[in-house]
């Protein structure tokens, strides 16, 4: 049962975001942003450690005011994080955050005014070495493509997009990605299927403003899905109206279903019926609430019944077959020992942790030997 992905991927050239590769064969990076006000520099601060934690490889911030500017200045000082500066309209503002070391910046070169300013900027991230990534949102399209088309569409997206591409190439700029969101699944769907084909640069992937946390992770999964299927992704944000640390999660969750990233547990769980021997959801629910901080990857089975529990506990690292009249645990595919119930949480969680450390230890010679 444990196979390999199917997936091949989309061959992407490869750019740097601070120390992270984003293309190529690198894997696929998840992030997020910020929601903090961004000159209350502690309270942004916290946020991204918070979202380090949580498995984060890049994180947005928005720089709307030079203001902003400075106090982004002194949250990149804190921070170890790549950060992108979400930028609009003000060159000025995009030259001071180069100034200050951001990782990438995110405008899009065709609202940032005359030529001069737009090769002022470029010049700054080329003599830096920041990345570009372009950014096209459905809400936001130029008003002659709204005029041209008249409402948004995977083409007037591209179009878009293209657009801003054809003011690098003009200044023979190739270090960037693009981005193309709309919060229609079908739109975003086509229109990254169709620039995937004309462009070699990466492509960061989202259904933007998808919802709140149950509906927007739904929406993300299914949009997100169809594109990693084909291969088309080299960074993805699951935009939710919830805790940004979510995102990340669900970002998580979702590569890993389709074996893209191993980072952290994977769960595979029983909904729980009539036959379950323990309490299956409460038990699921403590165990990811103990376990968030885990991070190497672990096949946990938690099955409430004998009826399939076997045949999913001798596939994962760890498993849990409930019994009566006590529960089976399995290690490494084989029976090992049982639990009563008043025991099982804090057992099982010991038995996981003690079976990550090892596995940890065993990434760590393979890392170094390598």
């Amino acid at each position: 049962m444990h196979f390999e992905s199917p997936i091949k991927r989309r061959r992407s050239r490869q750019i740097m975001v601070g120390a992270v590769p984003v293309g190529g064969d690198a894997p696929i990076a998840v992030q997020s942003m910020t929601n903090t006000e961004t000159c209350d520099v502690d309270a942004t601060v916290a946020q991204i450690e918070k979202l380090q934690q949580a498995g984060a490889d890049i994180v947005r911030v928005s720089v709307p005011t030079m203001d902003a500017a400075e106090a982004f200045a002194a949250i990149k000082q804190r921070v170890t994080l790549p950060l992108v500066a979400d930028i609009h309209f003000d060159y000025k503002i995009a030259l001071r955050v180069a100034e200050v070391g951001v990782d990438c910046l995110r405008i899009n070169p065709g609202n940032i005014g005359r030529e001069d300013r737009v090769q002022a900027v470029i010049s700054a991230a080329k003599d830096k070495g920041i990345p570009i990534r372009i950014g096209v949102n459905a809400g936001s399209l130029e008003k002659e493509l709204q005029k041209k088309y008249g409402e948004p569409t995977p083409e007037a997206l591209v179009e878009s997009a293209m657009r801003h591409i054809d003011i690098l190439d003009r200044h023979d700029f190739q270090n960037f990605k693009v981005s193309l969101k709309a919060s229609d699944v079908f739109m975003t769907v086509a229109a990254y299927r169709q620039i995937a084909g004309q462009i070699e640069q990466p492509l960061h992937l989202g259904i933007t403003e998808a919802g709140g946390f149950r509906s927007g992770a739904v929406k993300s999964a299914i949009g997100l899905g169809m594109l990693l299927m084909d291969g088309i992704g080299d960074t993805i944000r699951v935009s939710l109206a919830a805790d940004p640390v979510e995102e990340i999660r669900v970002g998580y969750d979702i590569l890993k279903s389709l074996k893209l990233r191993t980072k952290g547990i994977n769960f595979i769980a029983c909904p729980s019926c009539s036959r379950q021997n323990f309490d299956v959801i409460k038990t699921m629910n403590e165990l990811e609430r103990r376990l968030e901080d885990i991070n190497t990857p672990l096949d946990v089975a938690v099955i409430g019944c004998v009826v399939n529990g076997p045949g999913e506990a001798k596939e994962a690292d760890v498993g849990l077959t409930g019994g009566s009249p006590s529960n089976l645990i399995y290690v490494g595919g084989k029976p090992d020992h049982k639990l009563n119930n008043d025991e099982l949480v804090e057992r099982f969680e010991s038995l996981i942790r003690s079976k990550a450390a090892a596995k940890q230890e065993e990434l760590d010679v393979l890392i170094a030997k390598g």
